[in-house]
């Protein structure tokens, strides 16, 4: 019996750059995947990085489509199902593009079909599909602010209890991602390097800089909300860049942005830098939304008393 037998739930902080999500995808491998898991569902909005997991996961898995367009077409799950014939180890298919083409009780034929003869289906928007296919994944993941990867069993949990979770909460990783990237794009105005180290906290942002910056907090979170009042439109520039206004600024994750600066929401700074004795970095730490301060923390009370 593997250890991932007695996964319930991990969960980790959806990384918003394309290299974090390809080490996190590899990681998620790893840790919970096994050789003969035959179903692997992703659950979360588009452009929310599942396709990035997905590379991280499945290193040479050809993606049907992506981001960037088609790569394959007819779509080979689909043709082998037809030929009765299948080639491939492993298919990609994203069910809500397929669905453009395909009845869904179709495509659940042929995801169904090619379980049954031993190979493996990694399905992008299994929540669409999953009442047509009347059988959950044997590993399903969330994609929102959070990753979240299940070991579901007939107790659940459910695609759409896991799609509720990760559609509302992908709004505060677009806002923070914009608002991460908006900072240092004032940083730098105001004399810094870009930083070069970031890190994830709920609802937020950490730029991690390895000297004491000289520059006055209160003055960049004002400058950061004039750029928000502004109501600048931010969109994809390039694989390496996005446009916000008139300015083109790098982004390792270009599409995980919101429409416009107005859409951040609560945005402010905590008004300190707070030193890592370990890493010997200091850190600016951004919020959005509804929370006051930082916090990596889980409750592990679930709101029970802790003194019980």
């Amino acid at each position: 019996m593997f250890v991932h037998e007695h996964l319930m739930q991990a969960v980790y902080f959806a990384p918003r750059g394309k290299k974090r999500l390809l080490f996190l995808g590899m990681n998620i491998q790893q840790r919970y995947l096994s050789p003969e898991d035959k179903l692997i569902g992703f659950v979360g909005d588009a452009g929310a990085g599942k396709s990035l997991l997905i590379r991280g996961m499945f290193p040479g898995l050809e993606l049907t489509n992506d981001d960037d367009g088609i790569n394959i077409r007819p779509l080979p799950l689909m043709e082998d199902a037809d030929r009765g014939h299948f080639r491939c180890h492993t298919y990609h298919l994203d069910v809500r593009f397929e669905s453009a083409f395909t009845q869904p009780w179709k495509i659940a034929e042929a995801i169904r079909k090619a379980v049954t003869s031993g190979h493996r289906v990694v399905v992008e928007h299994f929540d669409l599909v999953y009442s047509q296919l009347g059988v959950n994944a044997e590993v399903l993941i969330g994609v929102g602010e959070e990753v979240i990867v299940t070991r579901p069993t007939v107790f659940g949990p459910e695609p759409q209890s896991i799609a509720d979770i990760v559609f509302d909460s992908i709004k505060y990783r677009r806002m923070a991602h914009s608002a991460e990237d908006i900072t240092s794009m004032i940083l730098e105005e105001m004399g810094l390097e870009k930083p070069e180290v970031h890190s994830d906290i709920k609802h937020g942002f950490v730029l991690e800089l390895p000297e004491k910056p000289d520059v006055d907090l209160e003055l960049v979170e004002q400058r950061v909300l004039d750029l928000i009042k502004a109501d600048l439109p931010i969109c994809f520039a390039d694989d390496g860049h996005i446009r916000v206004g008139q300015m083109v600024y790098p982004c390792t994750g270009p599409r995980i942005h919101i429409r416009r600066t107005s859409e951040i929401k609560g945005f402010h700074l905590l008004k300190e830098f707070r030193f890592d004795p370990i890493a010997q970095l200091y850190t600016i730490a951004g919020i959005v939304g509804e929370e006051t301060m930082p916090t990596r923390s889980i409750d592990l009370f679930g709101g029970r008393n802790q003194n019980i």
